[in-house]
This record gives C-alpha cells, sequence and structure tokens, in this order.
C-alpha cells in the first residue's frame, strides 16, 4: 500500500527548472502508460463479456487502430502536464506551486476514468436491449 501511496503522491521537483520538470513527468510516462494500458485491457474484455451475455450486442466493432490512436492521444495529454506546470512556473517563478503531483493524479483518474467508460455505455446499451426484449 505504501508504493501506491509515493505512487500517487510523489513528492514534487523542487529544483524547478524547465529541464527537471521535463525529467519528473518523463519518470512517471511508463508508469501512467502501463496503468492506461493495463485498464485498456480489462475494459477490452469486460467489454467483450457483456456483449456475449444474452441479449448479446451483435456486431461490437474492434479496430486496433482506434486503441493506437487514444494511446497515442493519452500521451499527448500527458505531455500537457508538464508544459503546463513549466508555463505557470515561468510565469510565477517562485510564486508558483509545485502542482505536478497533483496534475498527475488527476490526469491519471481523468484517463482511467475515460478509458473505463466504454463498459459503462455497453452496459447501458445492453440494459436498453434487456428492457426492449420484455416490452415486445
Amino acid at each position: 500500500m505504501a508504493l501506491v501511496g509515493e505512487f500517487l503522491f510523489p513528492p514534487a521537483d523542487y529544483r524547478r527548472t524547465t529541464l527537471s520538470l521535463l525529467l519528473w513527468w518523463e519518470a512517471r510516462r511508463l508508469p501512467f502508460n502501463v496503468i492506461v494500458g493495463v485498464t485498456g485491457l480489462f475494459t477490452l474484455f469486460m467489454v467483450g463479456a457483456i456483449s456475449i451475455v444474452p441479449p448479446g450486442i451483435s456486431g461490437l466493432p474492434f479496430d486496433w487502430r482506434v486503441i493506437v490512436v487514444y494511446g497515442g492521444l493519452a500521451n499527448v495529454c500527458y505531455t500537457f502536464g508538464w508544459a503546463v506546470e513549466a508555463l505557470a512556473q515561468r510565469l510565477w517563478k517562485e510564486r508558483c506551486p509545485a502542482m505536478g503531483p497533483a496534475l498527475f493524479r488527476q490526469g491519471l483518474a481523468f484517463s482511467v476514468g475515460l478509458t473505463l467508460l466504454p463498459i459503462l455505455l455497453v452496459s447501458a446499451t445492453w440494459v436498453g436491449r434487456v428492457i426492449g426484449f420484455f416490452i415486445r
């Protein structure tokens, strides 16, 4: 449990140079990608499982290109975290709070939530199909 706490609540970069901020963010990119990637695999599994439960959702498309684009866009958005913190540091200098850990947590939570969203959408579609089956 301490490892999770250390990961989610890391110490901020107190050197506060543009390069040190970049290195702080890049040291966390691989764990970010692993967490979002594992969440994506879980989502694929759950969507597949929900789609075969009667009444199944036939013809549910699977396109690996969408997954690659999503991963790329997640990394572009991850880079915005570093850019926002570096810009704030340049603008407000010593008055700028160390916002890296908070931005990282919020970005990770948003990315995981967005990655899990298809489960909610497919589940709602399945519930609608069940209701439609009983109403007919």
